[in-house]
């Protein structure tokens, strides 16, 4: 057994703040839909308007702040977007205990929510960057993947014991509460923040118009960092506009029962935490860029067979088995992909291109869900899920067949130390 390295007291704050936000989240991973069916008896096309329209809205509203934030220290902002989260959130509970809430409310909180989500994790990878030795990176982010599959793992069936013991209400405070005891594990990292030198090149000493636009313009004249982004895109979008098709599918012609559903999701994510725990061995074996190419080829071959699943305990296997080889592809792939976007981008860009880049992804996936909705209202939505793993089973192609060797850094980050 290998010794654990040690990343400094610096990210130890910094991982524990990422779990306890991430574990809230996964616990109120449905309590805004819950609450608009429960309390506002809202309809299946005003539940999906509130999910397209939080994600697609917030990811537009965080554009200007992708070049905003790159130019003040990190810590201070994300401290911030925690207590944003925190205090939109509250509103919530506050307003239904008032007999007030509306669903316009829930609107505008999804969308301060998800705006704040993206800026917050724009900033974590400038602050994780600043705070690990390139070498670490792996590592570090290896385990705030491991983190985020663990709270899928627990967090939504402890969610959803919580919304039938004590309603949907009380996730949400739950919620807010995990980004309050977040913002105060970021303000216990200490050492230096690091401000952005306007002298460097690497900021500009104030926002232009311009600066808005800068993280698509450097992913999109980057050689290694286009295909990459173009990739990850597509995938996502394709991956995740089949997830409501499947659950019309199993829950609708398939007669599978909503508990057989929940179990053929949960019990693959375990996936996750594996593919995660392999992550940094494979690269030391094979190497970064290997491992890239294949775990991005691997995970866009399962997805075609979620339309060959039919009725009974073998169709139940069947999905289970695919999202278990899906999920942990994805486990390799995440944090080995997370490592080559930051070695490949400078410290003074990071904000602004991690900005781009998750903005981009949560509108393709609104407008993706959107269309895909539409297809299988014409074709049924088995079809529509065969034809996203068939385009999937393309994507391959776009990702980057030559190794690009990442810039040094100019000075070596200096982890807080215990």
């Amino acid at each position: 057994m290998g010794v654990r390295r040690s990343l400094g007291r610096g990210f130890g704050w910094l991982w524990a703040s990422y779990a306890v936000s991430t574990f809230g989240t996964r616990v109120a991973f449905d309590a805004f839909p819950m609450i608009a069916i429960l309390v506002l008896h809202a309809g299946p096309a005003q539940v999906a308007a509130l999910a397209a329209a939080g994600t697609a809205v917030g990811a537009v509203v965080s554009v200007p702040l992708g070049p905003w934030v790159e130019l003040r220290r990190k810590r201070p902002v994300m401290v911030a977007m925690d207590l944003i989260r925190c205090a939109a959130l509250l509103t919530v509970p506050a307003a239904y205990a008032l007999n007030l809430l509306t669903f316009g409310q829930l609107v505008v909180v999804s969308v301060v929510v998800a705006a704040a989500d993206i800026t917050f994790g724009a900033a974590v990878g400038a602050c994780l960057k600043a705070l690990v030795r390139p070498q670490d990176l792996l590592v570090a982010n290896a385990r705030l993947e491991a983190t985020t599959w663990t709270a899928t793992v627990t967090g939504p069936p402890l969610g959803g014991a919580a919304i039938g013991l004590f309603g949907p209400v009380l996730t949400v405070i739950a919620d807010a509460v995990s980004y309050l005891l977040s913002a105060a594990g970021i303000r216990a990292i200490g050492g230096e923040d690091p401000q952005p030198d306007p002298g460097t090149g690497e900021a500009p000493p104030r926002l232009r118009a311009r600066d808005v636009f800068e993280g698509w313009r450097y992913i999109l004249s980057h050689p290694a960092l286009r295909p990459l982004f173009l990739n990850t895109v597509l995938v996502n979008g394709l991956i995740m506009a089949s997830s409501p098709l499947l659950l019309v599918l199993m829950l609708g012609p398939l007669h599978f029962a909503p508990w057989q559903y929940g179990l053929a999701f949960a019990v693959p994510c375990l996936g996750g935490l594996i593919g995660s725990r392999l992550a940094r061995p494979l690269v030391a074996r094979f190497g970064q860029h290997k491992v890239l190419l294949t775990a991005g080829a691997l995970r866009a071959c399962w997805p075609v067979g979620l339309a060959f699943i039919h009725p009974g305990t073998s169709g139940l296997v069947l999905v289970m088995v695919i999202e278990l080889g899906l999920i942990t592809c994805i486990g390799v792939f995440n944090p080995v992909l997370a490592t080559e976007r930051l070695g490949h981008t400078p410290a003074g860009r990071v904000t602004r291109t991690l900005s781009a880049w998750s903005a981009t992804g949560k509108v393709s996936i609104a407008a993706m869900t959107a269309l895909w909705g539409l297809l299988a209202g014409v074709t049924g939505p088995r079809t529509a899920i065969a034809v996203a793993g068939v385009l999937l089973l393309a994507t391959p192609f776009l990702l980057p067949r030559r190794h690009h060797v990442a810039p040094q850094p100019d000075r070596e980050p200096r982890p807080s130390r215990s």
